[in-house]
């Protein structure tokens, strides 16, 4: 079967912000690959800090990036007001704190119909905008229409934000944390709206978190996250079951029902502006540090040897050299 293109990509793509006081600049996405296909959900995971949001605001071209390049539906996207309108109609945003998403003096009907009205869609308003929320899961719609923020539940405000996007009939969400500030109740209700959206509008989803939980319940496909670029990807099944970097297995190690006791990784991440040579994972990394990278023979190649840029592609990838070693290459 064909692999069908990619519908959002990134190559090569590197985000950087000006050092403190005259320093390095800040390497906050230092050379990404990533593909998003029509229908896919892909899980973008990390600690705090490695870059994930950064990269995702780079591919709804919030963020100019130093280098590297986004394209959609095929064509590269250019930074022109005209063009980054026309292609937020098509890539929506869900944030993680609706309450922060949503203006407390505009009723539901208002924030829904805000990016209806930003992007001069014709049509019967009213309609698009009862439509997007029983989509979105509040029905009766017409039931939500005065309602403020403040008079809805956390998971109906979470809901309102996703109306709000889907009034605009996307291609592509990319959701920033969209379940970290609801009760556990409500964030299974969420994850399955988002899975009946996939299945039933063909929406593809960039899911931005640090819950590996999360990606195992709603992702095809899983690209994990360190000090700005992506280390290990490919189908959620075979990353999660059967990691392969230090660093994926660190993760997974901490959830609850992980076998064994959690690896504590040593230290902090290193600055971003300062990323040390070799392996970028190697100041904190278990294989090295128990002599295991050593035994195999890769140590000195973790030391001074960067490995390279993963491609965007579905298949699986590891960027460890004692991984590769392992495979015989």
């Amino acid at each position: 079967m064909t692999t069908p293109a990619p519908l959002l990509s990134a190559r090569a793509l590197r985000v950087t912000y000006p050092g403190r006081h005259g320093g390095p600049p800040v390497r906050a996405v230092d050379g990404v690959d990533l593909d998003v296909r029509p229908g896919e959900i892909v899980a973008l995971v990390g600690e705090s800090g490695c870059g994930k949001t950064t990269l995702a605001r780079a591919l709804l071209g919030l963020v100019r990036p130093a280098a590297g390049g986004v394209g959609f539906a095929g064509r590269p996207l250019t930074y022109t007001s005209r063009a980054l309108k026309a292609y937020r109609g098509r890539a929506q945003l869900v944030l993680q704190d609706p309450s922060g998403s949503l203006n407390p003096r505009h009723t539901v009907y208002d924030a829904v119909a805000e990016g209806l009205r930003i992007h001069r869609r014709g049509g019967d308003e009213r309609a698009a905008v009862a439509g997007a929320l029983a989509r979105a899961g509040l029905r009766p719609p017409e039931r939500f229409f005065l309602r403020h923020p403040h008079e809805l539940s956390g998971g109906q405000r979470q809901r309102v934000v996703i109306a709000g996007a889907l009034a605009l009939e996307p291609e592509l969400l990319v959701a920033d944390e969209p379940v970290a500030s609801l009760d556990a109740s409500v964030r299974g209700e969420i994850l399955a709206l988002l899975l009946r959206l996939r299945d039933e509008l063909g929406l593809a989803a960039l899911v931005v978190t640090h819950d590996l939980g999360l990606a195992w319940n709603i992702a095809d496909r899983v690209a994990v996250m360190y000090l700005g670029r992506i280390v290990e990807t490919g189908p959620v099944e075979q990353v999660l079951t059967a990691p392969r970097h230090p660093y994926t297995r660190a993760l997974l190690s901490v959830l609850p029902e992980a076998p064994g006791d959690p690896v504590v990784l040593s230290g902090e991440p290193p600055d971003p502006s300062r990323i040390p040579g070799g392996c970028r994972f190697r100041p904190r990394c278990p294989v090295l540090a128990s002599g295991e990278a050593e035994r195999a023979g890769v140590a000195d190649a973790c030391r001074t040897q960067d490995p390279a840029v993963l491609s965007g592609n579905a298949t699986a990838q590891v960027a460890c050299h004692l991984a590769h070693g392992d495979d015989g290459s």
